[in-house]
């Protein structure tokens, strides 16, 4: 009970303590999964699109049968702060996964491999931010449209990432590229001067 109450206070504290880490921009690493039959290890990026939404793209495989590559819009809402989150998601889902079909006739499990699959991942999470370092823990379920005889896989995930561009950076970028827009929309001393001309003619 006490470690349990001291690592409440480490987090809660720390979430105070440290600068603004988790508003990223642009986060990369690497996400190990699980599920009831296999072990994955793969690639995970996240980009900030706008306040409190990501996309995050993840290319996971067994490096056996099973590779799979989903693409996730997910929500991200602070739990003790920005650092510290809960968040959500849905997309498509694409691989080349095993399958497992039942044979009544035979009472035998055929096992086929190299499937092309198509599908839709959930996904639900916990997310810390501590310096410049993301780390994550969720559940990715996929429900499968084709390819694979499961309707339903579940997966646990644990992911950490590099922060590659902070929410700063990148609403500094955002800026400058919205002031060169208006620069390049905003007429000219000459072209006023004309259209000044053309009015009075």
């Amino acid at each position: 009970m006490k470690a349990r109450l001291t690592l409440i206070a480490i987090i809660f504290f720390t979430s105070f303590t440290i600068t603004h880490a988790q508003r990223y921009g642009t986060a990369v690493g690497l996400r190990f999964g699980n599920n009831n039959l296999y072990r994955t290890i793969g690639l995970t990026a996240q980009q900030r699109i706008t306040k409190g939404l990501t996309l995050e793209g993840i290319l996971q495989s067994d490096f056996k049968l099973n590779t799979t590559f989903s693409l996730l819009m997910e929500k991200h809402r602070p739990i003790i702060s920005k650092r510290f989150n809960y968040y959500y998601g849905i997309g498509p889902s694409f691989g080349v996964e095993e399958s497992f079909v039942k044979d009544p006739e035979s009472k035998q499990i055929l096992h086929t491999y190299g499937n092309s699959t198509a599908g839709v991942d959930l996904i639900g999470g916990l997310e810390l931010t501590l310096l410049n370092t993301v780390i994550s823990l969720d559940y990715k379920p996929n429900i499968n449209l084709a390819g694979r005889e499961e309707f339903y896989r579940g997966q646990v995930g644990i992911s950490a990432r590099m922060v590659l561009v902070k929410s700063k950076e990148q609403k500094k970028r955002q800026r400058k590229r919205q002031k060169a827009k208006k620069r390049a929309q905003k007429p000219t001393f000459n072209e006023q001067i004309n259209s000044i001309f053309q009015k009075k003619n």
